[in-house]
């Protein structure tokens, strides 16, 4: 006589696991309640007990990503910590594309997102950073603190067709000169940016830029 094997009674950590999975799946728009319950085999009236409403569940699900990021390894400098907890959090969101959005749709911030925040500004003061300059570092970083970046440079739609390609470029470098000496003789002229790396250029950059402004003793109002 077989045993049969009981159900996994639902909780909160089960109702999280499968909105992640849906939003992995088809984005955070199409994750609704109805969705995740439909995944879990019950009805949406269910997930109330665990959760709110979507909001709630949103930030469980963001809360889950940020928890998720490595806490950087003892004996680091400020700026190799700092550098390291930031790239890890652009792995982490880098897995789940849709938590841009959620960040971005976000009004309040929860607990676990404060502790990930609070975390970089003590990593700048124990680095001897004052109160002034972890406030406008904060700002400089802005959502690149959580790994992430937009892209403000819109690319023009450039002809397939060889001889209309030509006549454009022609058109751009009488036009726009930079612009065609940027796109034509970078090192990765011809080929799509490398996103990784541009986002370290930015945060290394910014960070180089604490460092010098620490050291120089600056201060926001003389």
């Amino acid at each position: 006589m077989s045993i049969p094997v009981p159900r996994r009674t639902l909780d909160r950590e089960r109702v999280l696991d499968a909105a992640v999975a849906s939003a992995d799946e088809v984005g955070l728009e199409a994750t609704s309640m109805r969705r995740v319950a439909d995944a879990l085999g019950v009805t949406a009236m269910a997930l109330y007990k665990h959760v709110a409403n979507r909001e709630e569940l949103v930030d469980g699900m963001l809360d889950r990503l940020v928890a998720s990021i490595d806490v950087p390894a003892d004996g680091l400098s400020w700026q190799d910590a700092l550098r390291a907890r930031i790239r890890s959090a652009r792995a982490v969101m880098g897995r789940h594309r849709w938590a841009q959005a959620a960040i971005e749709s976000r009004t309040a911030a929860s607990p676990t997102v404060l502790a990930y925040m609070d975390s970089l500004m003590a990593i700048m003061f124990d680095g001897g950073l004052s109160a002034d300059l972890v406030h406008h570092a904060m700002h400089a970083l802005s959502t690149r603190m959580w790994g992430i970046t937009r892209d403000v440079l819109p690319t023009p739609t450039i002809p397939a067709d060889p001889g209309l390609r030509a006549q454009a470029m022609a058109q751009f470098a009488v036009s726009y000169p930079a612009i065609v000496r940027m796109a034509t003789t970078a090192p990765h002229a011809g080929s799509a940016c490398d996103e990784d790396a541009e986002f370290s250029f930015a945060l290394d950059l910014m960070i180089d830029g604490f460092s010098r402004l620490h050291e120089a003793g600056w201060v926001s109002v003389p």
